[in-house]
């Protein structure tokens, strides 16, 4: 038995089944799938119900699947496949034979001819399929699958903008027999050359019994029994029955309800293509990295739209085809989202690898007899419904309506089977959708392109950069990624944009890893970026790192503890602070336990304010010491404006002092003499004088106007202001701090 190929043979093979399917798209839209092919029975003459009876031979017909499955694989995957795929084109080229036979032995006999070219076309059809899903499952990577999907849809796409075109060109010069006898012979020789594309596609070897051997066990039962293969089945016969039929005979409700030419509504599925176009590669990314159940579930919602739609679009209107398409182009987009997140739910989560040549002949077989019911039901639906027409609210009611309307009901019915299913998503529906509302996606997206193609070191830093400004989930995985870039800045980078970034589990992890990771300036800013996410989750660790060898970590995690708010922790780092005797860490306790409101630390934090001589680090002491009070934004512009001009700031907020003194001591008959005494002082810029009288002023405020901590604060100012003056002017800042925020009425 051979050896199934390598993932570097496989992905040798990746652009030559693109280059198959993109080939065989012009023989797909020439002929028997396109918005030719119903085109062209009409112009035979024939009705819709005989139209559903030739739509429904090719997926009937795929009953033989489960039969000829196990010959498949003996005889070879790729082998089969080559084999069938080629005398499908072949059984193809009989269609040119239609106008003969038709002037021949008329519309009757048209019809026989007809449907035996498609039940040849057909079993042939579905003996290929047969081989073709499993040994899709063989060569394409499951890592990539998502990624394959859309990257071959892209390119199917726009081979079918040139398909469409060509079409709608040849139809829109001539209507009749011969424009169909051109596409067709054009669709046979391109098709051939996606036979020849195929042949270089690896894996798919035979499997054959060896002599004596006991013969293959077969997995139908097991498969019928596996519950989430059944959802799956479920699922896909329900978006069948819904979506077919409409799409079938979506050409013909054209010209026959909204009154467009045969050319536009060929045209009509560049609309169609573009939709495909412009998202697969986005429904391929985002299923390969979150999940196929989010992708086939927004795809669905959106495909739920088409059918309403359809019944609301204006008629014989010169906006019905900017209209048809638009609805085209939605329906692009939709069944993009719902193929990629099927076919991704498929090969990586429903089918065993080991069991795939039965579970996907039970699929395939399943498919087609939905297919065939849907296309059978769809034509006699629209023969027995011929002469509904009316009006009802904002809808025009004609044949077409009821298979509209079931087809909303239908696949509104089919989502809540694929939440049941077990899938391979790493987020929940509504995580998945937090992801797109929240930050800004689109500036999301536009990082990821610059982060992925950036050139050098200095465009992977600014790419980086440029990760965290969308606010977005969208970035984590890029986030992650430079975390663990071989260059240094790269990497630093990472971690100042993740803490910009809004709480995530995946990305505290690998903050926690890095802090806990042996390179010690990235551990260091690591604990930083953990205080500045913001993230609760974040303190037991840091709690951690408090024990670090090494200082820096411990300061950074300190600092990032009080950044966090995390009270029931200023007890540890107050007993810190107690017994800590370097000075950078003495700085990191004091600014935590600011942050922290502990206020029963205010005689340590005073003490060291006393002894520390840095004019910085002073000033770092005294807003911890604010923070404790409140209101530490009236602290900053308190320091801001007495940097800018001392005296004019200080009197101006002794004047707003007086005024709640005046308030308050109007009840109680009480007045405070210095309080003008030391504004004028300051107002007139004397600031020797007006930090005497403040100090004095400080002693004789009534205490039953501040709460405890307040009070320690004030005597410990008073007694300062006296000694140093202005040497030291933090505690100038935080007497007029507490004035402010602490005077209670």
């Amino acid at each position: 038995m051979s050896a199934e190929p390598t993932t570097i043979e496989k992905l040798r093979g990746i652009p030559w089944s693109i280059a198959t399917f993109a080939s065989n798209t012009f023989f797909v839209q020439f002929t028997f799938f396109g918005s030719v092919f119903p085109l062209f029975l009409s112009e035979l003459g024939l009705s819709k119900g005989q139209m559903g009876f030739l739509f429904s031979l090719m997926p009937f017909l795929g009953l033989i699947a489960p039969f000829i499955a196990p010959w498949t694989a003996r005889f070879g995957y790729k082998n089969t496949f080559l084999t069938f795929f080629g005398l499908r084109k072949i059984f193809t080229l009989f269609l040119l034979l239609t106008p003969w036979v038709q002037s021949q032995f008329g519309s009757q006999g048209t019809l026989i001819f007809v449907s035996v070219i498609v039940a040849c076309f057909a079993v042939a059809r579905s003996i290929s399929e047969t081989a073709r899903i499993p040994w899709a499952q063989e060569y394409v990577p499951s890592s990539i699958q998502g990624k394959y999907t859309a990257t071959n849809n892209f390119f199917t796409s726009l081979a079918g903008f040139g398909a469409v075109g060509i079409a709608s060109y040849v139809l829109g010069r001539s209507h009749e027999l011969s424009s169909f006898m051109i596409l067709i012979a054009a669709g046979v020789i391109t098709g051939l050359v996606s036979v020849w594309c195929s042949a270089f596609i690896p894996g798919g070897a035979p499997r054959p019994l060896l002599a004596g051997a006991p013969k293959p066990k077969r997995d139908l039962g097991e498969a019928i029994h596996d519950r989430n293969f059944l959802l799956y089945l479920i699922c896909v016969g329900i978006i069948i029955i819904a979506t077919t039929p409409v799409g079938s005979f979506i050409p013909l409700y054209m010209t026959d309800e909204v009154g467009l030419s045969a050319g536009n509504v060929v045209l009509l599925q560049m609309g169609t293509l573009f939709g495909i176009l412009v998202t697969s590669y986005l429904w391929g990314w985002v299923a390969d990295r979150y999940g196929s159940k989010p992708v086939i579930l927004l795809g669905l919602s959106l495909r739920a739209l088409i059918p309403l739609l359809l019944l609301l679009m204006p008629r014989h209107s010169t906006w019905s085809l900017y209209a048809a398409i638009s609805i085209s182009l939605l329906q692009g987009i939709a069944d993009m989202g719902w193929g990629v997140g099927s076919t991704r739910l498929l090969y990586v989560s429903v089918v065993p690898p080991e069991k795939k040549a039965d579970y996907m002949a039970l699929y395939f077989a399943w498919i087609g007899v939905l297919g065939g019911i849907s296309q059978l039901a769809g034509g006699w639906i629209l023969d027995w419904t011929a002469g509904l027409s009316g009006q009802w609210g904002f809808f025009t009611l004609d044949a077409y309506s009821p298979l509209f309307l079931s087809g909303i009901v239908l696949i509104l019915c089919s989502l809540p089977i694929v939440q049941m299913m077990r899938a391979d998503n790493r987020f929940g529906i509504s995580q998945f959708a937090g992801i797109f509302l929240r930050g800004n996606p689109f500036l999301a997206m536009g990082s990821l392109i610059r982060y992925q193609y950036s050139r050098d070191e200095h465009d992977a830093v600014l790419g980086t950069e440029r990760l965290a400004k969308a606010k977005s989930l969208l970035t984590v995985d890029e986030l992650l990624d430079a975390l663990h870039d071989p260059r240094f800045q790269v990497r630093f980078e990472a971690l100042i944009s993740i803490a910009r970034m809004p709480p995530e589990p995946q990305l505290r992890e690998a903050l926690i890893e890095t802090l806990n990771g042996t390179e010690l300036a990235l551990s260091a800013m690591a604990a930083w970026a953990l205080g500045r996410m913001g993230d609760k989750e974040a303190v037991a660790p840091l709690l951690l790192a408090l024990e670090s060898p090494y200082l820096s970590i411990r300061a950074h995690a300190a600092r990032a503890i009080g950044a966090l708010r995390a009270n029931e922790v200023a007890p540890v780092i107050r007993e810190r602070l107690l017994h800590e005797t370097d000075k950078g860490l003495q700085m990191a306790y004091a600014s935590a336990l600011g942050n922290l409101h502990d206020q029963e630390a205010t005689a340590l934090l005073l003490g060291l304010l006393h002894d520390t001589a840095n004019d910085k680090a002073r000033l770092e002491l005294a807003l911890a010491l604010a923070r404790l009070v409140g209101d530490e934004n009236h602290f900053i512009r308190l320091v801001r404006g007495v940097r800018s001009d001392l005296g004019t700031t200080v009197a101006q907020e002794l004047t707003n002092f007086k005024r709640k003194v005046e308030r308050s001591t109007k009840m109680r008959g009480q007045e405070l003499p210095l309080v003008v005494e030391c504004l004028n002082a300051f107002a007139h810029h004397d600031q020797v004088a007006g930090i005497t009288k403040l100090a004095q002023l400080l002693q004789e405020l009534p205490p039953d106007h501040f709460d405890a901590t307040n009070q320690q604060i004030l005597r410990e100012c008073a007694i300062n202001l006296e000694t140093f003056g202005e040497q030291h002017l933090e505690y100038l800042y935080l007497s007029l701090h507490i004035l402010h925020v602490g005077w209670q009425v």
